[in-house]
């Protein structure tokens, strides 16, 4: 499965200058806000959290929210993503691979995720 997501950095930005590092609370915890050190990368977070709920078929909302999604850096400073034990088992997730680029004032992520075969009760 795939999910993409694209966001305008500015908006980002905006939510930012109006409510301050609450805005950033709303989506990202502790750990990704220290990683997310200006506007632009908070905005490929967003978009890696807002692709990565689309690979599994949902979309944030009810059944996937921003914190059942963990985006961390490897030790070269590429981005991976993890997923709550509760998504993990409810949607069969085996591995997931994430791509987040920057440019003209955009982020853009995309996702790509393999479900094991067999089901696994929740």
């Amino acid at each position: 499965m795939i999910g993409i997501d694209i966001i305008a950095v500015s908006r980002v930005e905006k939510m930012i200058e109006k409510f301050g590092e609450k805005a950033l609370k709303r989506f990202l915890d502790e750990d990704e806000i220290k990683l997310a050190k200006n506007p632009t990368s908070a905005a490929g977070y967003w978009a890696a959290k807002e692709a990565a709920s689309k690979a599994i078929g949902t979309g944030i909302g009810k059944e996937c929210g921003f914190f059942d999604i963990k985006i961390t850096k490897n030790k070269k400073n590429a981005p991976e993503i993890s997923y709550s034990e509760k998504l993990k088992n409810k949607f069969n997730i085996k591995s997931s691979a994430l791509s987040i680029s920057h440019d003209g004032g955009f982020a853009i992520a995309a996702v790509y995720l393999e479900a094991r075969s067999e089901k696994r009760e929740v």
